[in-house]
């Protein structure tokens, strides 16, 4: 019986890889980025895991539409390892679900960016069109390789995350909550890291009072680095809470407010000048 069930989950997994290869960017959008397309490639998990158990099926469903976002590559490690926990534990535990999500999705995107975005094209490219230039039909060939060798590494880390997922859910049960909320830890560790990477406001306003200039953004760094990063995204998450505003309303928001913010050296001069 578990050598059968095993060899059907294997086959679902080869499934699960060809869904995830070209749908989990399907239904991308602002407020859950990769949610959709990640419960779209789990589907025909949860409809071998949960066809006699419709509250589950409900929950599991609800669980993956959540928020997700990873580098595309690496997402098959996170996806075989939920795999392995919800075949070993299904929905009895759906934090410990979302917290694998969240607590891997964060570290492993910015692993999969590095390796599989910035060196991997780099080498790959480079190498192939220094060849092409030379005149060697290699250059042409070497991306293609490079290609199908990726496609193969995707593959194995579905089944490296299938295994490592069951091993989560049975070797470790008694410690999955410590696991659990050490992974959302992780998660909103990173999370929070990436705001001054990501969000990279400057702000440009200058006082000058004979050889003396006083420039806003050095004192708000003395104050505290990354401070106006972190205040634009702690003022989108209070607005987010609000009853009528939504991803797109936000984006709205917040274009006016960069477009306030980078003109305030302007504003400031023109009032100064009327003094």
């Amino acid at each position: 019986m578990l050598t059968r069930r095993l060899n059907s989950m294997t086959k679902l997994t080869k499934k699960v890889y060809w869904r995830n290869l070209f749908g989990l960017q399907w239904g991308w959008n602002y407020e859950r980025m990769q949610g959709l397309g990640y419960s779209w490639v789990m589907m025909p998990v949860i409809k071998k895991l949960y066809k006699e158990h419709s509250e589950d099926m409900k929950t599991a469903l609800k669980t993956h539409l959540g928020y997700f976002n990873t580098s595309q590559p690496m997402s098959h490690l996170i996806i075989g390892a939920d795999i392995g926990m919800e075949e070993q534990t299904g929905m009895s535990d759906a934090e410990a679900i979302v917290g694998l999500k969240t607590g891997l999705m964060g570290p492993l995107a910015g692993v999969g960016d590095t390796l599989f975005l910035a060196i991997y094209r780099t080498i790959i490219f480079s190498v192939s069109s220094y060849m092409a230039l030379s005149g060697s039909p290699i250059g042409l060939l070497l991306p293609i390789i490079g290609g199908l060798v990726l496609l193969w590494v995707r593959y194995l880390f579905t089944g490296i995350g299938y295994k490592q997922g069951a091993k989560l859910a049975t070797e470790f049960a008694d410690q999955m909550k410590t696991l659990t909320n050490a992974a959302s830890i992780l998660g909103l560790t990173v999370v929070g890291a990436l705001i001054p990477a990501v969000v990279t406001y400057v702000l440009d306003l200058k006082y000058s009072m004979g050889k003396v200039t006083l420039n806003a953004q050095d004192m708000l760094n003395q104050i505290m680095p990354g401070l106006l990063p972190l205040s634009i995204v702690l003022f989108s998450y209070w607005l987010l809470g609000k009853k009528k505003m939504n991803s797109t309303k936000l984006i709205f928001v917040l274009i006016a407010l960069g477009m306030l913010l980078g003109n305030l050296n302007n504003i400031f001069g023109a009032i100064g000048k009327w003094f």
